[in-house]
């Protein structure tokens, strides 16, 4: 009977290491993918789509690079990114403060409202967002883009930090507030000190979501001037270039930031995720 158990128990976990290998597989093959058409010419991606490539090509990469508008692009989407990040993550920490430790009415309305909105997907407001970016002059601009990737955030942002907020322990408030600390000094004195894992968690996400959007850059910038990396090497490729190769060595360019950032920050990331189900 007992080893009857241990081998159902054996057998449960070969399965379940399984599909755990089976998973990571098919999240890494992209990239993998990329990788290795990014290394190939043309000729060599055209004799063979999924081979490996020898000899390695690395010029590519450099032909993408020498692009007199990728660094102009690259810019934007830095400019972008961080302006959103930083205003989303401000915006967020107030909210979720106020919701989890002040009074008053509508509170639960509010938060529910929010929660709600996780739900819109964005191709649903991309058309009342242009019409009225159109009629405000926001189109094409940093402020106007930025606003709409905040507001895109921000309800993911509130909601992981008040789970994560109702976890403090009220006694540190308490003793904060007793000591004459205002509201603004407690979020900065005492809440945020004890909340770096799921801040840097919303640095992380908000920052990979941004950095790799198409579909909000193309509609709102579309002066050449102002596009991002994203969407400055997809125009590029449909309208001057077929070269599938060089095309992956820049798509490759534009991840290496936010692949860099996660693999640095991955400890703080995973328990920033789990912080507030651990301690709730």
């Amino acid at each position: 009977m007992q080893n009857t158990k241990l081998l159902n128990y054996n057998y449960g976990n070969f399965f379940k290491y399984l599909l755990i290998i089976l998973a990571s597989l098919v999240c890494i093959y992209p990239l993998f993918w990329l990788i290795t058409v990014s290394l190939k010419t043309q000729a060599q991606y055209l004799a063979s789509k999924f081979s490996l490539p020898w000899p390695l090509y690395f010029q590519n990469f450099i032909s993408a690079v020498d692009n007199e508008k990728f660094f102009l692009w690259f810019m934007n989407s830095g400019i972008l990114t961080v302006g959103s990040v930083a205003l989303c993550t401000i915006i967020s920490l107030l909210a979720a403060y106020a919701i989890v430790f002040m009074s008053f009415r509508g509170k639960q309305i509010i938060m529910n409202s929010i929660i709600s909105l996780m739900a819109v997907p964005i191709v649903v407001m991309i058309v009342p967002l242009y019409i009225l970016f159109v009629r405000i002059h926001l189109m094409s601009t940093y402020p106007g883009v930025i606003l709409i990737y905040s507001a895109v955030c921000i309800p993911f942002s509130i909601y992981l930090l008040t789970s994560f907020f109702k976890s403090l322990p009220g006694e540190l408030l308490e003793a904060a507030i007793i000591d004459g600390c205002s509201n603004l000094k407690v979020l900065s004195k005492v809440i945020i000190p004890l909340s770096g894992p799921p801040v840097l968690t919303l640095i992380i996400v908000n920052a990979l979501w941004v950095w790799n959007d198409l579909l909000i850059a193309l509609v709102f910038l579309p002066r050449t001037d102002m596009r991002t990396l994203m969407v400055g090497l997809t125009v590029f490729k449909s309208k001057f270039n077929l070269d599938v190769p060089l095309t992956m060595a820049g798509l490759l360019i534009v991840s290496l930031p936010m692949i860099i950032i996660y693999i640095i920050f991955q400890r703080y990331f995973i328990r920033g995720l789990i912080s507030g189900a651990l301690k709730g």
